[in-house]
Formats: C-alpha cells, sequence, structure tokens
C-alpha cells in the first residue's frame, strides 16, 4: 500500500524545500516517491532544478523519484468528470463561474489537491506520496476542504437556490426560472443572471460523487504520516499550535514538528573573542539571546504537545539541487522515522 507523509504549516517556512528535501531522502533510500506541491510559486521546481506539470514526471537524475505540481482549474475539471453527467460536466466547466470558484477560493483549491493526492495514492503506483500542502489558512484546509466542499455543493443555501429535488427542480428551472431570468438579463445587457443559476443548478449535481469521495479522502488523511514545519517565530508558532487541536477531528495528530532555519546551539554561550569591536560584541550576544529564545521554544513546544521536534539548521544559501537538498536533511536533529 502507498504511504502518504503530508507536509503542512504555515507559509514561509520553507515547507516546499523540507517537502523536496523529504522525497529527495526518501528516493535515495530506496522507496519509489512522488512529491506533488501545489504552491503556485513553483519554487519546489527551482530547489529540484526542473520544471514541473501537472502530471507525474520521473526526475532525469535522480532514480526512485517523480515529481508533479498541482492544478487546481484542471483538477477539478477531472472531479466534475468523475461526478455528473458528460452533458451537464462540459456545461458547468465552460460557466465562466467554474473557474473562478476552481482557481481564486482556498478551499476549492484544497479540496482538488486533496482530491489528487488522494487518485496517486489509490494508484499505487509509488512507495510514498510527500504532499507539500497549499498555505491557505496555515495548511488547515487541505484537512478540512473535503468537508466544506460537501457543505458547500449540499450545504442550506445551495439547497435554497436550487431547490431540494433535482430532477423536478431542473424542469421547472428550465420551464419557468430560465425565461424570466432571460428576461431581466435582456433588461441588464447580459446573460449573468442566467448564467449564475446555471453554475448552481449544476454544482449541486456534484454533490453526491463530492461527498463520497470526501469521505474517501478523509480515510487516507487519517492514515497518513503528518509533519508540520515551522520556525521559532511567534506567527509561524501559532499556525503550528492550532494543528494539534485541530487536526485530530479529520487526520493524524501530527507525528513530528520541523523548526527550520534554527540558529546553531553553539552560539548561546559563545563569547566574543577579545579585542572584538564592541558593536560587533554586541551583536555577536544578540544572535546568542535569540538562539536560546529558539531552543526554548523548541522544548516548551515538544514537552507541551509530547511531539517530536526536528532542528533544521539555518541555512547561508537555500538548497537548490538535490545533493543539497538531501544533506538539508542529514544535517537535522532529531529526525523520527517517517516511513
Amino acid at each position: 500500500m502507498t504511504r502518504a507523509l503530508v507536509v503542512t504549516g504555515a507559509g514561509g517556512v520553507g515547507k516546499t524545500t523540507i517537502s523536496a528535501a523529504l522525497a529527495v531522502t526518501a528516493a535515495r533510500s530506496g522507496l519509489r516517491t512522488l512529491v506533488l506541491t501545489v504552491d503556485p510559486a513553483q519554487r519546489l521546481s527551482t530547489a529540484l532544478g526542473i520544471a514541473i506539470g501537472n502530471e507525474p514526471e520521473p526526475h532525469p537524475e535522480e532514480e526512485g523519484l517523480w515529481v508533479a505540481m498541482l492544478d487546481a482549474t484542471a483538477s477539478w475539471q477531472e472531479v466534475v468528470r468523475r461526478h455528473t453527467d458528460p452533458e451537464v460536466a462540459e456545461r458547468l466547466i465552460g460557466n465562466e463561474f467554474f473557474e473562478a470558484a476552481t482557481s481564486h477560493f482556498p478551499a476549492s483549491q484544497s479540496f482538488a489537491a486533496a482530491e489528487q493526492a488522494a487518485t496517486y495514492i489509490d494508484a499505487r503506483a509509488w512507495d510514498l506520496v510527500v504532499i507539500d500542502t497549499p498555505p491557505a489558512a496555515g495548511g488547515i484546509d487541505f484537512f478540512t476542504a473535503p468537508a466544506k466542499m460537501a457543505d458547500l455543493v449540499g450545504g442550506r443555501l445551495l439547497r435554497w437556490l436550487t431547490g431540494a429535488r433535482l430532477p423536478g427542480r431542473r424542469f421547472l428551472f428550465d420551464r419557468t426560472a430560465k425565461p424570466v431570468l432571460r428576461l431581466a438579463d435582456q433588461v441588464l445587457g447580459s446573460n449573468l443572471l442566467e448564467r449564475i443559476a446555471e453554475f448552481f443548478m449544476d454544482l449541486r449535481t456534484t454533490y453526491d460523487g463530492v461527498a463520497k469521495r470526501g469521505r474517501q479522502i478523509e480515510r487516507h488523511m487519517k492514515r497518513a504520516t503528518t509533519v508540520v514545519v515551522t520556525t521559532s517565530d511567534p506567527a509561524p508558532m501559532r499556525e503550528a499550535v492550532r494543528f494539534f487541536h485541530a487536526l485530530p477531528e479529520v487526520a493524524s495528530r501530527p507525528a513530528a514538528v520541523f523548526f527550520n532555519r534554527s540558529l546553531p546551539e553553539s552560539w548561546i554561550d559563545a563569547k566574543p573573542p577579545r579585542g572584538t569591536d564592541a558593536a560587533l560584541a554586541t551583536n555577536l550576544i544578540r544572535w546568542g539571546v535569540e538562539a536560546q529564545k529558539q531552543r526554548s521554544a523548541r522544548r516548551e513546544l515538544g514537552e507541551r504537545y509530547r511531539v517530536a521536534i526536528v532542528t533544521v539548521p539555518w541555512q547561508r544559501r537555500p538548497p537548490t539541487d538535490l545533493d543539497s537538498l538531501a544533506e538539508l536533511i542529514e544535517s537535522a536533529d532529531g529526525l523520527p522515522r517517517l516511513w
């Protein structure tokens, strides 16, 4: 069975780099590994040194490693085609509101990412799928999106707009509501109202499939290994703590917290050499104090939540090739077994 490793956390903490580094390390340990990113900046592409497309591609220089980057709109098109009639699917996909909904709403992007990841897990073509989650809501949306999307397409508002019984409601819409909307659109000078109504009616037809798929995705997430990436800064730390309160309902409890860009503990007690310029000496002392704060933050979180703490050292330059990605994990302290 394919195992899943979900790498999550707030934006800007190096989550994509850690995902790539873990994938390279897993591949070099002999596992057929796919790393899936949903990062719109394509930083993973830079780190791995190749262009990433929507379909998994084997890395030309690393045996056992595949990479892919999610296209949310394309993934949603596949979701719609799987869960509704062909005629309705094409009409829904062709509606301009479909692209807006699938491209710009964080929950829909997160659902597409989770659905695509589940598809790759179900394919059983890899030993391990490493998932770099979207940064929306600090990564929480990735886990809650399946339930949110089911609530959206089957929720009270959409039921009120479309009616409870779709077959009869569709007939009524075509015979009565649509002519009225067309008349209103003629007055307004566009077909906006009719297109909006069509979108809601067609979106509602996906409910059964989306709800069923959401439950399947949630089962995958409960079996997956989840790690949280953070730094010692207050804002990312607050996001990291949220996972211990929010995840148990929808996914596995975090197996480890990666503290990225950690300052060396050797700086804590370092003393400036005799004769050091006063300004430089003061600066060194300040860095030592910051290293002490970071160590305290790591220890406090680890003890409070009884979770493995992985210290990833600060790097002068970000990893930009396979070897430097692997070295990032090799240099980490406290890494538990994740696969």
